[in-house]
Parts: C-alpha cells; structure tokens; sequence
C-alpha cells in the first residue's frame, strides 16, 4: 500500500516506524506533538513549509526500501 498525504502522521509513524528518519530528516520534527495524531501528512508538511509530493516520494521510498531487504 502506497502512502498518501491524506494519511494521518500518527498512523503512518504508527504503522511504519522505519520512517521516523525520514520524516526528520525532512524537517518534520513534530512527530510527538498531540497535532500529529489528526493531522494528514500533506497539511503537516503545509505546516513546516515543505513540499508534500517530495516528503510522500521519500516516505514511499524508505517504505519499498525495507520492503526489498
């Protein structure tokens, strides 16, 4: 299953601890904030200034990594 920008922050770091890094690494360092709980990707990275197509690319991307290990 591909992640999108619809899914909630919590359930993605819930569901996919192996993007914790890659999400920090983007610039999202509010991972543990209660906002994050309902809050969808997309409007987090609104929230930090960063692009959502390229942070969903990178999460995808880490996801298939360990998919493939």
């Amino acid at each position: 299953m591909a992640i999108t920008g619809d899914m909630l922050v919590g359930k993605l770091v819930q569901e996919h601890p192996e993007v914790v890094d890659t999400l920090l690494e983007s610039g999202m360092h509010c991972l543990g904030c209660p906002s994050s709980q309902m809050e969808s990707l997309a409007d987090a990275c609104y929230v930090h200034g960063l692009n959502p197509e390229e942070v969903v690319s990178r999460v995808n991307a880490r996801i298939n990594q360990g998919a493939q290990a």
